[in-house]
């Protein structure tokens, strides 16, 4: 693909776009139960079998009564009422408990707060009206109320509202396969060598597709050989996304965006961001292949941008902004026109302040970031003093 530089980059909307035109929703379902779906994505519409409550229960500890019994009590002057067993006739009460179905006869529930015992007689205080402290069936969800559309994707909440309205089994779209491919003749799995790396990039990557709801294969660490990386990568062409860690640049080891080309087409190749630009993104008989750098830190921002996404657009969910901080910065964070730079920074309070714009082989500073804080094509820098909105990227693992 070259070995003299990048000549032109790609802005990072156009080649976002560009690889999820090529990552098409695929229509594999499976039937699960509803206690394992967390993270799935549902494939067809869902509504509740029955109403929550299923029937009128008891909304306070008390007493059900008929309302019209209650009528004019006082804390002067109480109405009495015989303490009963179900059902409740006319002049009684039922002892009930918050969550109770509410006895036959009853339309009301007393406070015990309310009340007072005398033997098997009851003084009440105050007056109640039809349906007070009664929460009524299908309250909380009517029966066959819609409750998700299709490619909504299942928090743990909403497995309890499937569950308690009768839904113990779903089908939900199978999770995206992503091949998650390590390439480098310098790296090992242990105990490295002068010259060596311990190789992460691979591990955080199969990591981040699992946690965005794709499931990974981690392979095995390929070294530097143009056979076996086009072997490697076309043994892995069942799964929906191959995505490889190194060997994406312009150097002399950098073999993966040609071998790429050897089995597909490669339709960019170095995109306009810092840290990161040399990110390649092609497609082999028809899988998306993202080649991401080997510096650590540019291989988690690309997979980021690029990786994510992808998932999201296979499985047929879209993915949720991260949630974001207000701060002020503390130090200018410097950039390039033309490239959009993501500045790690650390925030105390309302203040945000650098660690980073450059460095992207120093994943410590990634670990120890807060957020990231982005500088758009059109600026050359962030100047201290200026608000700016930090984007928290791994906000799952935050306490």
């Amino acid at each position: 693909m070259g070995r003299s530089g990048f000549e032109e980059v790609t802005p990072l909307a156009e080649a976002l776009d560009t690889l999820l035109d090529r990552c098409q929703c695929h229509d594999r379902t499976e039937q699960i139960q509803t206690s394992d779906a967390a993270g799935c994505v549902l494939a067809d519409a869902v509504q509740a079998d029955r109403a929550v409550p299923h029937y009128d229960r008891a909304a306070m500890d008390g007493f059900a009564i008929r309302a019209t019994d209650s009528y004019g009590a006082s804390q002067r002057s109480p109405e009495r009422l015989a303490v009963a067993e179900p059902p409740v006739e006319a002049g009684e009460a039922v002892s009930v408990h918050t969550g109770s179905a509410i006895p036959e006869g009853a339309d009301a529930v007393v406070m015990v707060e309310d009340t007072e015992t005398r033997d098997n007689e009851l003084d009440i205080f105050r007056a109640l009206g039809e349906g007070e402290n009664v929460a009524p069936a299908g309250e909380d969800i009517e029966p066959a109320q819609p409750l998700f559309e299709a490619g909504h994707k299942l928090s743990p909440a909403d497995l309890g509202i499937l569950r308690a309205t009768g839904i113990h089994e779903i089908t939900v779209r199978e999770r995206p396969t992503v091949s998650v491919i390590p390439t480098g003749e310098e790296l090992v799995e242990r105990d490295p060598a002068v010259g060596e790396i311990v190789e992460t990039n691979g591990l955080t990557v199969s990591s981040l597709v699992d946690q965005w709801g794709g499931e990974s294969t981690y392979r095995d660490i390929v070294t530097d050989d143009e056979n076996a990386l086009q072997d490697a990568i076309a043994a892995d062409l069942d799964h929906d996304l191959v995505v490889t860690t190194g060997g994406s640049s312009v150097g002399d080891r950098d073999l993966l965006p040609e071998v790429v080309n050897s089995l597909g087409t490669v339709f960019v190749h170095g995109v306009a961001i810092k840290p990161g630009y040399p990110v390649a993104l092609g497609e082999a008989e028809g899988t998306p292949v993202l080649m991401l750098p080997g510096y650590p830190v540019s291989c988690l921002l690309n997979a980021v941008l690029f990786c994510r996404p992808a998932i999201a657009a296979l499985g047929g969910w879209s993915p949720k902004d991260p949630p974001t901080i207000d701060a002020t910065l503390t130090e200018k964070i410097p950039s390039e026109v033309g490239s959009r730079t993501f500045a790690r920074v650390q925030v105390k309070g309302q203040e945000a302040t650098p660690i980073r714009t450059k460095g992207a082989g120093a994943l410590s500073s990634v670990v120890f970031a807060d957020g990231w804080v982005e500088v758009a094509e059109n600026r050359e820098g962030i100047p201290s003093g200026e608000a700016v909105l930090v984007k928290q990227w791994d906000w799952e693992y935050r306490p």
